[in-house]
Parts: structure tokens; sequence; C-alpha cells
């Protein structure tokens, strides 16, 4: 195999340098032109996206887990239209790779449609599939299109793609390199049986995901073509060089703003796949010189024996989910912005695995360096005139449940639900709480479907859907609160279940400056309750997350790791209560206002526990409201115990160095407590 090494994918991910012709057609873009010839690229990007979502099948693609993608002659990314900054960093890899590798066998051609969903080439995990078009004009290679998507289902050993189950790659359903699917603009045969055959399961889903990639990467290039034809080849070719120098120069100004140092954050996981255990899963050491940013992830936990390992690229595109929308938000999605970092990974670790490790779960191992660099960066900024835009690290749960079976329309299907992932909390905000329900972490722009369209696209009945009380970290700024919902298998004779996450018992994402971390998220069920008959008999009183683990309907609460392993549900049963986690807080919660934690106790955000015991707010015991004096009393009472538990700092330093957890969880931890590598990992 000729995959990419780790230092060929870093290369491929830097601006290729400008040709002779690059530089001669700037001075056909005069400041004016400029301006108008950018919006028109984000213009044909953003009806790209669109023709996309309306033309996708499966559940992440309909909610705009996407990216729809314009690149130079060299496979340099220029603008994007995203719904996950995720896939930013992707084709410019694969690209490269077919330029390098394939330019004259099976050679490039105009009507050409290469896919890949190998990780091994650049990809992030193999749901995340790619169509990728050249662009011709003239009969000279002017461009590329890309359309980038997640489509559940390849074939692997458990239904939806990230098998928790799975050890190597070989485990994990279709990985295919960058290869040739379809010529003079038409899908072959050949590969669409391909692809029917390895998503057997949902057949349906995978070919018309496909064909939505190859439409919309061909709509972007017939619109593509017509510019070029109005404006000229040197126009657009001397456009897409300035967007790149204009990306790189404001990523590169605005870096500068911030304070040279070293920013360091460590983050921990409970699980790798279904077996249970602490992991360092992010060690990052971020170093601001100047205007150029050094990441450095040793320490990290070594790769594991599970689905729980991300390939070197798919980390950075995690990190350019937090970048691009909080930092380079006003910049364009390019290759170029991406021009002041450099990167180290060491090898072996969870974050750089060999060739052979499993990472269809590589979302879930990178959601700790997603965390991290909301924590880093923003302590970078808060001290500069960008603090307002400040924020502690979003929920970054990845709370995602798949469904399989055949369904109510008698349609074999095997899907994501886009519902509990797209519904997690912001992190607080420098200035602001979180926004509840704020979105998915990984996509930004992704959009929450509607209880009604869940209901009629899969056999499940959904009795409420509500806002999870206490899930957001306090702080003097809450993060964000996640969700709740309660799914019923329905209409179907049995439905297949699973799901996908840690953080039952440690929550990954860091807060900030005082704040608290979200609550964590365990996998819970009910059995034994007759949700449909108390439907039927229409029976008085409010059903919501509280009352059921209240006890007040019946039944038994099962409660176990988020990730859970496929299981058959039969009937009408309780498939589980879908959690979305909330976001995490900043700033000390004994700054809160008490006028902003009594509105949250009005809106059911928070109990009257966290209200007294985390916040110090009491309650006047007449009206319910809150009781100035006595609040003031209360906190006055917490700060003087804070200062009674207090120790210098160098006697705590000595106690907090002696601990070490029990060594039944630190089995994929690595050597305690740096994360090296104890022996090599030996995979079938």
């Amino acid at each position: 195999m000729s995959y990419p090494t780790l230092a060929e994918k870093l290369a491929a991910l830097k601006v290729s340098p400008p040709t002779e012709y690059e530089v001669a057609c700037l001075d056909k873009v005069p400041r004016g032109d400029y301006e108008i010839g950018v919006q028109r690229t984000a213009d044909i990007l953003d009806e790209g996206y669109e023709v996309f979502m309306r033309s996708s099948r499966s559940s992440m693609g309909i909610a705009g887990d996407s990216i729809v993608a314009m690149f130079n002659a060299a496979g340099d990314l220029v603008n994007a239209s995203a719904g996950t900054y995720l896939h930013a960093v992707i084709p410019p890899i694969v690209i490269k790779y077919i330029l390098k590798n394939y330019r004259d066998n099976p050679g490039v051609a105009d009507g050409d449609l290469w896919f890949t969903n190998d990780a091994l080439y650049g990809g992030i995990h193999n749901p995340d599939q790619v169509v990728i078009m050249p662009v011709f004009f003239d009969r000279e290679l002017v461009a590329w299109t890309a359309a980038l998507s997640h489509t559940t289902e390849t074939g692997a050993i458990e239904p939806g793609g990230m098998p928790l189950s799975a050890k190597a790659r070989f485990e994990e359903g279709m990985n295919l390199p960058p290869v040739k699917i379809g010529q003079n603009f038409e899908l072959r045969k050949d590969a669409l049986e391909l692809f029917a055959a390895f998503g057997i399961r949902a057949e349906q889903m995978v070919t018309v995901d496909l064909r939505a990639r190859a439409t919309t990467a061909d709509r972007v290039r017939v619109r593509l073509l017509e510019m070029f034809e109005r404006e000229g080849k040197d126009f657009v070719t001397g456009l897409f060089r300035k967007m790149l120098m204009e990306a790189e120069a404001g990523a590169r100004k605005r870096l500068r703003l911030w304070p040279d140092g070293i920013y360091r954050c460590v983050t921990f996981s409970d699980a790798a796949g279904l077996e249970r255990g602490l992991l360092r899963n992010c060690a990052m050491t971020m170093t601001k010189t100047g205007d150029s940013v050094h990441i450095d992830f040793t320490g990290t936990s070594p790769e594991s024996p599970s689905s729980y390992n991300a390939h070197p690229q798919a980390v950075i595109g995690h990190l350019a989910n937090y970048i691009y929308e909080y930092v380079f938000h006003d910049l364009p999605i390019s290759s170029a912005t991406f021009a002041p970092f450099a990167f180290t990974f060491p090898p072996g670790s969870m974050l750089c695995p060999d060739a052979r490790a499993a990472t269809s779960n590589s979302v879930m191992a990178a959601t700790g360096a997603m965390s991290a660099i909301a924590n880093c960066v923003s302590r970078a900024r808060f001290g500069t005139t960008e603090w307002r835009q400040v924020s502690a690290a979003p929920g970054n749960g990845g709370n995602a449940s798949v469904l399989a079976g055949v369904s109510q329309w008698g349609m074999p299907f095997a899907d994501m639900i886009a519902y509990p992932i797209n519904t997690e909390g912001q992190g607080a905000r420098s200035h602001a709480d979180g926004m509840n329900a704020y979105g998915f972490p990984w996509c930004a722009f992704g959009r929450a479907p509607d209880v009604e369209t869940m209901e009629n696209e899969f056999p499940l009945l959904i009795p409420f859907s509500q806002h999870w009380e206490d899930s957001g970290g306090a702080g003097k700024h809450r993060g964000g609160v996640g969700t709740a919902q309660l799914w019923m298998a329905h209409h179907v004779p049995w439905v297949v279940f699973m799901s996908i996450a840690d953080n039952s018992t440690v929550q990954t994402p860091q807060p900030l400056f005082g704040g608290y971390t979200m609550c964590t998220c365990p996998g819970i069920g009910l059995q034994g309750t007759d949700i449909p008959g108390l439907l039927q008999a229409g029976q008085e009183g409010r059903l919501d997350l509280a009352s059921l683990l209240a006890g007040k309907y019946g039944g038994r609460i099962v409660s176990e790791p988020y990730g859970r392993s496929a299981r058959p549900v039969t009937g009408e049963q309780v498939l589980t209560l879908g959690l979305s986690t909330g976001g995490t807080g900043l700033g000390d919660p004994i700054d809160r206002d008490p006028a902003e934690v009594e509105r949250d106790l009005a809106e059911g955000m928070i109990s009257e526990w966290a209200a007294n015991h985390i916040y110090g707010v009491a309650l006047d015991e007449q009206t319910g409201r809150v009781s100035t004096e006595a609040t003031r009393s209360r906190r006055d009472e917490m700060r003087q115990q804070r200062i009674a538990r207090g120790r210098p700092y160098e006697e705590f330093v000595a106690e907090w160095s002696a601990r070490k957890p029990p060594d039944d969880i630190l089995g994929f931890y690595g050597s305690w407590p740096d994360g090296a590598v104890v022996e090599p990992l030996m995979r079938p």
C-alpha cells in the first residue's frame, strides 16, 4: 500500500507555492472585483450545500453534517460552505495524492468522479465519504470540487458504521482508497454495485447519498465553469491565489494579537469502545510565538485495541471545528488559514496510531483535542481585544444513537439519529451564557430534525423532547443545557439499537476560569414502563425526564455506560432516554447574578439543589424568589469554607502527585503518569 505518510499528509495541508502564471494573474484582480469574486465563490458553494442537503437520504446528510468545497488546480482549499468544519482538512490530502499517484494511470480527465473514505489516505473515519471532481476549462485542469458528508452504514461488523467492538480496521467494513468511480460525468455501474453490496443493511441510503455527493460536486463544477467563461481564466486563477494569500495574512494578523506563551490542557475519557478504563485522550501543549502556533500532543495515551483512535489529520480536523467557528469565523474556509500552524504527533498514541488500527470512532478519540483547543485558545485570547469572543468548550459528548432494521415502510435501514448530537449545549461565553440545545460541536450549523420527521422516517415513538435540567456546566456564565428525549420502538416487531459515546463517569471538556464542567452522560433505559398504555389512557400529569427517573410511572431504570453494543428491542419497548450533554461553564458560580439563577430555576434549566449548593443562592420559603440578604450570607459562608480548605501550593502539589488511580482502570492509559507506551499493541 502506498498511503501517504504523516509527513506527506501534513505537507499536503500546506498551500502549494504559486506558479509564475498565478503570480502574473494577481494583477487581473483589482480591489472591488476581488470582493465581488469572493462573494461569488461563496454563493456557488451555498447553492451546492443546499442541493446536497436536499439530495441526501441519510439523517446526517439531511441535517447538513457536510461540506461543499472548491480548490485550485494544485488541490489547495480555496473556499467552502460547511455545516461541519471537520471535513475542511480532508480533500486537499486526497487531491494531492491523486495528482501525485494517478495523473498518468488511470489518469485525471474531464468528467471524472473520484471517491475515498479511508482515513489512511486522509479521511476522518470511514462513514465520512467524499466525491471529488476535476474542473477542466479549455482542456486544462483549472480547479477541483468536492462534496463530503457522513453516511452511517459501511458494512461493518455492527450496523451504523462506527462499531464499538472493532479492534482493527479489518472489522470496520468499507475502507476505499482514492478510486475513480465515474467517467464522462456518469457513475460507473460496477461502482454503484460495490456500494450497494457494502451498504446492504441500508442500500438506498448509501447509494442515494453517493449520488447526492456526485450531483453536488458537479453543480459546483458547472457554476465554476460559468465563472471562468464570464470572468476569464486569468481572473479566476488570480482570484483563487489572492484568496489564499489574504486568508493566510488574516490568520497571521489575528494570531499576532495574542500574547506569546505556552498554554496547556489535559483531558480524559472513561472508555475505549466497549471497554471501561481511564485514558488521557489529549495532552495538548500549545506554543504561540509571533504569528505562528505549534501544537504538541506528547503525553496522550497510547493507541487502544478499539475503534477509539484517530489519525493525525482527523485530529487537525477537530481543531478546525473550533478555530473556524470561533477564531477565523470571518476568514475563508481555506488551506491557507492553517498555514501558521505546526503539529507534533507522537507515533503510537491514540491520536497517531498504527495503520492497522480501527478508527471508525475517531470522532470519539478526538473529543479531547476539540475541547483542549477551545481551552488553550480562549486563555490566549482573553487578555486581548477579542475577549468577548472567548468561550468555554462545548459539550463534545458525541452521544450518537444508531437504529437499524426494517422500517415501518418495509425498507431496510441503518442510520444515526441526528437529534441528540445536534442539540448539545454551547460552552459559556465570556460575557453571556452558552446557548441551550445549541447544536453539534462537530457540525455547528447542523439541524435538529423535528420529532414528526423522526417518527415518519424511523420506527420510533417520541413522547417528549425537552431541555435537560442541570446538564450545563455551572459558572458565572452557565454552559448551555442539552436535551432529553424518550424513544420507543413503534410500528415494527423489533429494531436494533446501539449508542456511541464515553463520558459516562468522567467528562472530557474542561471549563474556564473557575467554571464547572457539565454533568456526565449515562446510558439510561426503562424496563416495564407501559408508556403506550399511559398515552392511550390519557393519564393526567406531566410525562418528562424527572417524572420517569423519580419512578412516577413505574418500571425499572437501567443505567449503564452510554456506549452500548448493538441489541434487539422488541415491540413497543423503550429504547432509551436520548440525552445530549450540556456545555462547560465559565467563571465562579457564586459570582453569578442571583436574578439569572432565579430565571434558570423558573425555566427548568437548573434544580433548587444546584441553586443552593453550587450557586449559593437562598430562596424565600414563602415566595420561592431569591432572598438577597440570605444569598449574600450564604455566599460569604461558602467563601470562608473555601479559605478553610485551602493549603499552600507546594503542599497541595506534593499530596496530589502522590495520588494514583487504581491499576485496574489504567489498562489503556499507558505508563503512569506520563501516558507513554508500555508494550506494543497486538492486533488480529
